[in-house]
């Protein structure tokens, strides 16, 4: 059972290489003349794919299967980035391109979360999302690295920002063979959901607070990338300083705490976990709201550990309050990823105010709704059963 979650694994790694389009922006805007405005358009088109495509993406996962939409979500990225590999696009094709990976990367997420569990262990749900999301992380890490590093390889060095292309291309097409091969047993339902029905799942408290609390996280996430390194550079440090403990000292932390996680879960339950991360990750916010300096790493090491477990524990505890509605809950909760594009503007208008380090209020209120939110909850052990009626099923 183990050796099938490799693949699935390996989905989650590529899942990464769409942050790539943040740091690939500055060679595009260079190479098009572009404004930073319209550079920025990159991330921004990943983050609308998820807006638009992740309900119809559960829906389709209903219908079709999560494995079929994993493998349609992969074929999408290796169409997406076979064409700048080939040849220069012009701006709107490249556009056109960046938004079919931001399509495919939407399936991927919505396929990837649930169908961990149809083919973990029983008891191994949280404990392995929690260790695919590290592996995510991994793979943001090494795609932002590798935008980079390829131009010292001389195959590739002659294509500038577009020389990773065909190793990320290569990957998602060795993914697809991997996943092709592998064998998951599925739920299937006897009648497929609607968008009515997926919308009327918000009528549930639970899942209505579980969709804004991922809404919430992926805002404060975001909004902490975005002004980590201007903050540490009011603070006193070097612009690299700022850099090297701002933004890449938080992403670093937040793939070891993924991974650190998934080894806890063998000792404390994943709401256990869930309080613990809300915890930190207030701190953290909260430390860079007093504007003290000598506490700007400190709550830059509490966010990032705090953040770290965030989504996989809120996914995996609301997905085991109604397991035969998975494909709908992955839809509704991707499509909250869009928080990422809505709440920076927020803390962009506070520092523009003058707030500065009190912009911070934005991300630490969002914690402060997360940490009330897994004290809200009941406790109840997670239910295990659908894992193993599954494998009976087969």
């Amino acid at each position: 059972m183990r050796f099938k979650t490799l693949p699935i694994f390996l989905a989650f790694f590529l899942m990464g290489l769409a942050d790539a389009m943040g740091p690939m922006s500055d060679g595009v805007k260079k190479d098009y003349d572009l404004s930073n405005v319209v550079a920025t358009l990159l991330p921004f088109f990943v983050f609308i794919a998820f807006a638009i495509f992740s309900l119809p993406g559960g829906l389709l996962a209903a219908r079709i299967g999560k494995k079929k939409l994993l493998l349609l979500g992969l074929g999408l990225n290796a169409v997406a980035l076979l064409i700048p590999s080939l040849h220069a696009p012009s701006f709107p094709l490249l556009l056109g391109c960046i938004f079919l990976l931001g399509i495919g990367t939407t399936l991927l997420q919505v396929a990837g979360n649930p169908i961990m569990r149809d083919i973990s262990p029983e008891g191994a749900y949280s404990r392995n999302l929690s260790l695919a999301q590290g592996i995510k992380g991994i793979g943001s890490t090494a795609s932002t690295y590798m935008v980079s590093a390829v131009t010292a390889i001389f195959l590739f060095s002659s294509m500038g920002w577009r020389g990773a292309f065909p190793i990320f291309c290569f990957l998602m097409i060795l993914a697809f063979i991997a996943v092709a091969a592998l064998k998951v047993d599925e739920t299937k339902l006897e009648k497929p959901p609607g968008i009515g029905s997926s919308l009327k799942l918000l009528g549930n408290p639970v899942f209505l607070m579980a969709v804004i609390g991922i809404f919430l996280y992926v805002g404060a996430e975001s909004c902490m990338s975005r002004f980590l390194k201007p903050t540490l550079f009011e603070f006193g440090l070097s612009e690299q300083e700022a850099g090297r403990y701002g933004p890449s000292l938080f992403f670093l932390l937040l793939t070891a705490g993924r991974l650190l996680g998934g080894a806890l879960l063998h000792i404390m339950s994943p709401r256990t976990c869930f309080r613990i991360s809300a915890l930190l990750g207030l701190v953290g916010g909260g430390a860079l709201m007093t504007g003290f300096h000598w506490l700007a790493i400190p709550a830059v090491i509490a966010a990032g550990l705090g953040f770290a477990n965030i989504w996989p524990m809120l996914f995996s505890i609301t997905i085991e309050e109604k397991p035969e509605c998975a494909n709908e809950l992955s839809g509704l909760m991707c499509m909250a990823i869009s928080g990422g594009a809505i709440l920076p503007l927020f803390m962009g208008w506070f520092r523009d105010l003058g707030w500065n380090q009190f912009s911070y209020i934005v991300p630490s209120l969002c914690f402060a709704y997360l940490l009330l939110l897994s004290i809200k909850g009941n406790g109840k052990p997670v239910d295990t059963s659908y894992a193993h009626e599954t494998e009976k099923a087969a």
